[in-house]
């Protein structure tokens, strides 16, 4: 039996960062759209932390929090397909 075990097949990284973004499935502009994505989304909790008293108030706060949030989830899930087609124009 072999010493060696291995999980994975060897992979020439010798360009550098587009060779470890193409290993993981993601572009620069697919990892600028998730890096955007979080920053949006750790607005969204320090706004959901900072509801106040006042019913109607956190009500209101809240319900921005939450569509924060989802414009965070939508960008992180369709962004870079979002901003595909803005790069494509045709003239």
């Amino acid at each position: 039996m072999s010493k060696h075990f291995f999980l994975a097949k060897p992979i020439d990284m010798s360009t550098g960062f587009k060779d470890f973004f193409d290993t993981i499935g993601l572009t620069g502009a697919g990892l600028v759209t998730k890096g955007i994505a979080a920053i949006i989304v750790v607005i969204a909790l320090r706004m959901l932390m900072q509801l106040s008293g006042d019913p109607q108030g956190a009500l209101k706060k809240g319900s921005m929090a939450v569509g924060t949030l989802f414009v965070a989830v939508v960008l992180a899930l369709y962004g870079d397909t979002l901003f595909s087609t803005v790069t494509q124009a045709k003239g």
